[in-house]
């Protein structure tokens, strides 16, 4: 049991992350990329491929990043000045070139060179080999414990800031974000405090995928912060103008493409450290790991929690992998179908219930319905 709340924290966490970045793309900048597995895939592939080649994992992980964000820029250059249709129809056909000629093309792996089709095993991970002593346990469950404390603080300083009004007009509506923000914050705690345990389990009966969980939530926990203060900045101010309309920041001077590209660059790099955390969790990946299926299943997180949110974009995350793992092992004790139906009605569900959601709440669960992009 601990082991697997350990796989669902890390495909979470590292799904939750490649969200962040196609959060700042569309829910704050209104950029429609519908390719966004490309940076994944080059993430992965580039953090995988040097650390054979003896690179350290985390450098490796950064040059990885950085080459996402350079695609970003060839794309941003050649789209982003044209109208947003064809920003998206150019991403999800680079994902789709780029999972191609990795598919297709030989790959250096250590001494050699094959077939990209056979896809990339035995390469390093994070902590992998590490034999802690007590105190090394010791120090990274207090790592842990840290992480938790910031993220319990984090979701009461969120509740806290909507209280309920006392001006007539406002006060339903003030009410009931508060009392969202509240079960919100209730299950996104008590949630944490089962990844605490079971980390802490791992981490002092050393699991290697509880090092690699725990790495990851430090990234994301950085990642997240730094975000936070971004989007809050002039500069996140900037691109809410360029989403609502990008006529008035261009009016006040400012060089809306630019904004545009730093914010494609920088989701991208999100998106490729993501990747390397993608590659160390799964062991081995193949071409087929990186369909654009994990671009569409990224935009129900962000949709589901609420564009231009980035808690909502970890809330829908959250909820998009829990419906994954009660799902497929509750529904074949209850529905009598083969595994290839069973699948297909699991997504025609939660298909459903987006449905559901965009008639009741279309802003998303956490999302500000003065601040939607869908439709724009």
């Amino acid at each position: 049991m601990v082991e697997y709340l350990i796989f669902l924290a890390i495909s979470t966490a590292t799904f939750g992350l490649f969200a962040l970045g196609l959060n700042l793309q569309w829910g704050f900048t209104g950029l429609v990329n519908f390719g966004h597995v490309a940076f994944m895939t080059l993430g992965a592939y580039t953090t995988v491929l040097l650390s054979l080649k003896g690179v350290p994992l985390f450098v490796a992980m950064l040059i990885g990043a950085i080459l996402a964000a350079i695609l970003g820029l060839i794309i941003g250059f050649s789209t982003l000045r044209l109208r947003e249709d064809y920003l998206s129809i150019v991403t999800i056909g680079v994902g789709e070139v780029i999972r191609l000629i990795v598919n297709n093309q030989e790959l250096p792996i250590g001494d050699t060179w094959q077939s990209g089709a056979f896809g990339v095993q035995s390469y390093p991970i994070p902590l992998i080999g590490l034999q802690p002593n007590l105190f090394t346990k010791f120090l990274m469950i207090g790592v842990l414990t840290l992480l938790l404390g910031l993220a319990l603080w984090q979701l009461y300083q969120w509740v806290g800031a909507v209280q309920p009004r006392s001006d007539a007009p406002k006060r339903g509506r003030s009410q009931q974000d508060f009392i969202l923000r509240a079960v919100v914050g209730v299950l996104l705690g008590l949630l944490s405090i089962a990844i605490y345990i079971s980390g802490a389990i791992g981490l002092y009966n050393y699991i290697p995928k509880a090092g690699l969980m725990l790495v990851l939530l430090v990234i994301l926990a950085l990642v997240f912060w730094r975000l936070e203060i971004l989007v809050r900045s002039p500069w996140g101010r900037v691109l809410k103008a360029i989403r609502e309309d990008e006529e008035v920041p261009k009016a006040l001077g400012k060089n809306v493409f630019w904004y545009k590209l730093q914010s494609f660059m920088l989701g991208g790099a999100i998106a490729g450290i993501a990747g390397a955390f993608f590659a160390w969790q799964l062991s081995a990946i193949y071409p087929d790991n990186f369909q654009p299926q994990l671009t569409f299943d990224t935009w129900i997180m962000v949709i589901l929690g609420g564009s231009g949110n980035n808690i909502g974009t970890l809330l829908g995350a959250v909820i998009f992998f829990a419906y994954d793992a009660l799902t497929r092992e509750l529904l074949p004790q209850v529905i009598p179908l083969d595994a290839a139906r069973l699948g297909a009605f699991r997504i025609m569900f939660i298909g459903g219930i987006l449905m559901v959601l965009m008639i009741w709440r279309p802003q998303g669960i956490l999302g500000k319905k003065e601040e939607l992009t869908l439709g724009k």
